[in-house]
């Protein structure tokens, strides 16, 4: 009868529930300030109010995203001392100046480090180009010729290789994940991980505490450690201290001895395996790289690394020729890159529109979520317009029932303009993968949502010419025969429905 004692409590009084009730308690105590000042209300009223109308005007001011400014403005309007006062504490979606002051000096340390070194003549194309540039200069993350490529239609197919590859480590095995979680895909890797520490393998984790938060195994740090695991938990959850979370570490990367590279949409957990059930069939996409662009990631977790444990102030002995012959063979140009949201280059969506701006037959999108900005609907309508087959998937049965309605929300103009949208019958898609007229193609961490897009650390491949772009488009067209397309019948809702919806797409920004 102890045991299961125990376990409750430590369901009810975890980090969570603790910062949740203290919140509680914080409120509660604003309130009974505020009717100790009634007898002041009009006073306090005018100056709420001025202040209110003045912080509307500074958010016309600042360079934000349209979407986000009308909402903070519509919730100052209704509720101008709430809607002001979240702003002040809230609204600014730049990361804390403690988190920048960190992660910022390792990139900017390091921008030599990701110099363009590969001659890319075999590209005829001006415009592929000008998008590799663009990303070379703005992400900095170079393109890579000397680099193989494999597609993953499902995270069921990756897990074996991933396995097959963590074996085979000399050298360092570099791990950076959303969600790492307790089950049957994290205790296998953690057998491999623990054998590897004890012959001298430097292995390193980075995982997100809000994303991993009750998911991890009991005593997660604590064995890490005893087994000579190095980790870090990226913006610990901690009660009072921390109560804005908008920048996660959503990147999901492996990198084993410089030279080998995962990534894509599949965190540590069962259900990115299908060995737990969710919702329905879990299907995720993923990549594999062997050869010298797999360095861009290495850049992108020792700079993370290195901003909370400074370990290494030379990337050099990191670099992929240091554990194989300098020659890996070449399928195509790959070009791993970064998105962060320290700086104001919105470079995970911008790479979506260079897709969109250059397609000249079709475009096929995996998305979990659809909320988009003005920008990037524009460019999905002016593509399907011009007679570009734009199809996105999204998925049949939703993880969140709120934010599944909300991507239902954007489906009528886009279908209504030509785009083709189809649902994933069997059940979730969590995959984020783009690709277009069978030579330009992306698959990462990226979602079609504005935290992905604006607030997270995301990650993300593109691929030009790669023999993974052929397995890309027959996973696109297979999955798309799974799905049904929704027609404008499906989108059709009542006014209390469109009066729902329309809350939602303004309150999206902000959630």
């Amino acid at each position: 009868m102890k045991q299961p004692a125990v376990k409750v409590f430590n369901r009810i009084f975890n980090r969570l529930t603790i910062t949740v009730a203290l919140i509680l308690i914080q409120m509660f105590w604003f309130a009974v300030l505020l009717l100790r000042l009634a007898d002041y209300a009009s006073w306090i009223s005018m100056i709420f109010t001025i202040g209110a109308a003045l912080m509307a005007l500074f958010i016309i001011w600042r360079d934000d995203n349209p979407a986000y400014k009308i909402g903070w403005i519509l919730l100052i309007c209704l509720l101008p001392i709430l809607g002001a006062a979240m702003y002040a504490f809230f609204g600014n979606k730049r990361p804390a100046k403690s988190l920048k002051n960190k992660i910022e000096p390792q990139e900017t340390a390091h921008c030599e480090d990701l110099r363009q070194e590969d001659e890319l003549g075999e590209i005829t194309s001006t415009r592929l180009l000008d998008t590799i540039r663009y990303i070379a200069e703005k992400g900095p993350y170079p393109a890579w010729s000397d680099t193989k490529s494999r597609y993953y239609a499902l995270g069921d197919d990756a897990f074996p290789d991933m396995l097959a590859d963590l074996k085979k480590a000399k050298r360092f095995i570099f791990m950076e994940y959303f969600i790492l979680a307790d089950g049957r895909m994290w205790q296998e890797i953690f057998e491999i991980l623990k054998e590897k520490a004890e012959i001298g393998v430097d292995v390193r984790i980075i995982y997100d505490d809000v994303g991993s938060i009750n998911r991890t195994p009991k005593r997660f740090l604590s064995v890490l450690e005893e087994n000579g695991i190095k980790v870090i938990p990226f913006n610990p959850l901690t009660p009072i201290a921390s109560l804005i979370y908008n920048n996660r570490d959503h990147r999901k990367i492996l990198v084993i001895d410089g030279y080998i590279a995962y990534s894509g949409g599949y965190n540590i957990a069962d259900e990115y395996i299908n060995q737990y059930l969710r919702f329905g069939h879990w299907k995720d996409t993923g990549i594999r790289l062997e050869g010298h662009g797999v360095w861009n990631f290495t850049v992108m977790f020792l700079n993370m690394w290195n901003a909370f444990v400074k370990t290494d102030a030379d990337y050099s002995r990191f670099r992929p020729h240091v554990c194989h012959p300098p020659e890996f063979g070449s399928d195509g140009i790959v070009q791993p890159y970064a998105d962060s949201p320290l700086d104001d280059e919105n470079l995970g969506e911008n790479v979506y529109l260079e897709i969109l701006s250059q397609a000249e037959d079709y475009v096929y999108i995996f998305t979990p979520y659809l909320i988009i900005d003005n920008e990037m609907k524009t460019s999905l309508v002016l593509a399907a317009k011009r007679g570009v087959d734009v199809r996105i998937v999204t998925p049949g049965i939703p993880d969140k029932k709120m934010v599944y309605r909300l991507t239902r929300s954007y489906y009528e103009p886009l279908i209504t303009a030509g785009v083709k949208i189809y649902e994933y019958t069997p059940g979730f898609i969590h995959a984020k993968s783009y690709i277009s007229d069978d030579k330009i193609g992306v698959v990462g961490t990226i979602n079609m949502d504005y935290r992905s897009l604006f607030l997270h650390f995301e990650c993300g491949t593109l691929m030009i010419g790669c023999e993974a772009l052929h397995d890309l488009k027959v996973d696109c067209l297979r999955t798309i025969e799974q799905s049904r397309e929704i027609l404008h019948e499906d989108c059709r809702r009542g006014f209390f429905g469109l009066l729902f919806d329309s809350v939602l797409r303004v309150v999206s920004p902000l959630l």
